[in-house]
């Protein structure tokens, strides 16, 4: 039997309660015309997902359960819905809506309590499976981390049909490991497996979408578009009913669709799949918190040159505003990099001299040495939130994984912002990201937005004659290769010198990441791309007596 299923890969605002019902009514009525016989929405799509505490107020949970109400209300025909939403309890629900009722809800069962998952903390764990019958075809139902856990239940009904609504987010690589999974569950259950994902960026989430349909030999037959909204309708085939469904809604064998879209869209590139993540999260924190435009400290280094690229992707040059704050230490090269950007890009700038401001504090305050050179770096932050707030734009920090992990930044200086960009890629990244860029501009016969010479150059902050990053930190690619096993994979002393890392190498750097923690947790949001960020993913005491050297 086949059964035409769409999946609607959209993007969810948290809390927009009546522009994600806007967005169900859209996909549903498109869905129709198309002459599907069930659409899938991701987890909790009438709320928005994650929504954190907010899951605890009685008044929001009200909130969902009404507007849920009335979008079923508008479901009207044959099509029937499965849309996420806030249950009391609280609970991570789904409800099956067909013909303006609820004939169904399935809860959740099994609540993710790692990396950025808190749900033990926000909701009430299901404890039933849901089988649907629908045109013949008894359809099971499981929600995201369900199929991460075994479906032996659901195997022994013998659905003809999984479908599994997702709220999963983006990071590096993840979308080989969701695809072997929903193949292994897959042929586990003995049924073809329809996983719907989210798009678009919620605070420091990114979610990718990556849509898959595989039958019950796990053969991959459908993949959507990644990080791209689309409605992905399919004809899958589907065994006749043979269990108990908990609910029948019809027995009559469906009429085909009229039209499908089951294509396999091409993976992009690592890079560009990073690329993608960091200009949807910038541009949908810009978006959904109604800001218009933003402003870049441009020092005509690589950092900052990357952001303000990253920017211009995600709003456009004409909403990027930068600034080039040159002090007296600041090279010829740097600022004529920082305007080699601008003019290459088209964005708005502006150069404003610190100096002035610099003595007019030194003046007041005997500064010398590191205190000196972090009150540049103030000035420049100071500089950057007056403008900010005088014309409206949200400050874009410029710090990368390797500066944050070692405190490569000063508080209320260049860790001023509303939100940072490339906060969860390291300095390597960072280099890889820029060359890429650059070379997508020149295969579209277009001007590289990056100065080559800001990707070549020597890293420096430049708050002292002749400073360079490495006078204080090891070169970038030992570095990162220290930190992405010390942070991202939790190897300690002892790991690291099984690694084959210097002994004093391994000091050096677990005491600088150790002893920056409270500067981590005064940094702005940012995307988070790689398996452990800095944030929810990784949670460290401040105050601790713990060395591990």
């Amino acid at each position: 039997m086949k059964l035409s299923v769409a999946l609607a890969q959209i993007n969810p605002t948290v809390g927009d309660l009546a522009g994600n019902a806007a967005l169900i009514k859209s996909s549903v009525q498109s869905a129709q015309s198309a002459g599907a016989h069930l659409i899938v929405f991701p987890e909790m799509i009438i709320t928005g997902y994650p929504v954190e505490d907010l899951a605890l107020r009685p008044s929001f949970q009200a909130a969902s359960i009404n507007a849920l109400e009335e979008v079923a209300s508008q479901i009207k025909g044959d099509i029937v819905a499965i849309v996420g939403y806030l249950d009391k309890g609280p609970q991570n629900a789904v409800a099956v809506i067909h013909e303006g009722k609820i004939k169904a809800r399935y809860v959740k069962r099994h609540l993710p309590n790692y990396g950025v998952f808190d749900e033990f903390r926000n909701f009430t764990p299901g404890t039933s499976d849901l089988v649907v019958r629908i045109h013949g075809v008894d359809v099971a139902v499981a929600i995201c981390e369900d199929i991460w856990h075994s479906m032996d239940a659901v195997a022994a009904r013998r659905p003809g049909l999984v479908v599994v609504p997702n709220g999963s987010p983006f990071e590096r690589n993840k979308d080989d490991v969701r695809l072997a999974l929903v193949q292994k569950r897959a042929k586990e259950i003995g049924a073809p497996l329809a996983y719907v994902n989210m798009t678009g960026g919620q605070d420091d989430l990114v979610f990718d979408g990556d849509t898959i349909v595989v039958d019950k030999a796990g053969a991959l037959i459908s993949r959507a578009v990644q990080f791209e909204d689309q409605l992905l309708i399919i004809e899958i085939d589907c065994a006749e009913s043979s269990s108990t469904p908990d609910v029948v809604i019809s027995n009559d064998v469906a009429v085909p669709a009229k039209t499908a879209n089951a294509l396999i869209a091409p993976r992009l590139s690592d890079q560009a799949e990073m690329w993608a993540a960091l200009v949807i999260g910038l541009r949908d924190y810009i978006k959904k918190n109604g800001f218009k435009s933003v402003l870049v400290g441009l020092s005509g280094g690589i950092d900052s040159a990357l952001v303000a690229a990253i920017a211009i992707d995600a709003v456009g040059a004409v909403n990027v505003h930068g600034v080039a704050m040159p002090s007296k230490y600041s090279s010829d090269h740097s600022v004529e990099d920082a305007v080699a950007l601008a003019n290459a890009t088209g964005i708005s700038f502006r150069t404003i001299s610190i100096e002035p401001m610099v003595e007019s504090f030194l003046s007041n305050l005997l500064l010398k040495g590191i205190a000196e050179e972090n009150l540049q770096a103030r000035v420049r932050g100071t500089t950057l939130m007056g403008i900010s707030n005088q014309e409206g734009h949200i400050v874009l920090a410029t710090g990368n994984k390797s500066e944050l992990a070692v405190g490569y930044s000063t508080l209320y200086g260049d860790a001023v912002g509303g939100f940072a960009p490339i906060k969860d890629i390291y300095k390597t990244d960072v280099w890889a990201l820029a060359t890429w860029r650059n070379a997508q501009a020149v295969a579209n016969g277009q001007t590289p937005p990056i100065p080559q010479r800001s990707i070549t150059k020597e890293p420096s902050a430049e708050l002292r004659p002749d400073q360079k990053d490495s006078d204080s930190l090891p070169d970038y690619p030992l570095l990162d290769q220290v930190l992405r096993l010390y942070v991202d994979e939790d190897h300690g002393f002892d790991a690291l010198l099984k690694d084959g890392f210097d002994e004093v190498l391994i000091r050096r750097v677990i005491s600088l990441v150790d002893k920056a923690e409270y500067k981590r947790r005064q940094y702005p949001p940012g995307a988070k791309v790689s398996g452990r960020a800095f944030g929810k993913d990784r949670r460290l005491p401040m105050t601790s007596r713990w060395n591990e050297i």
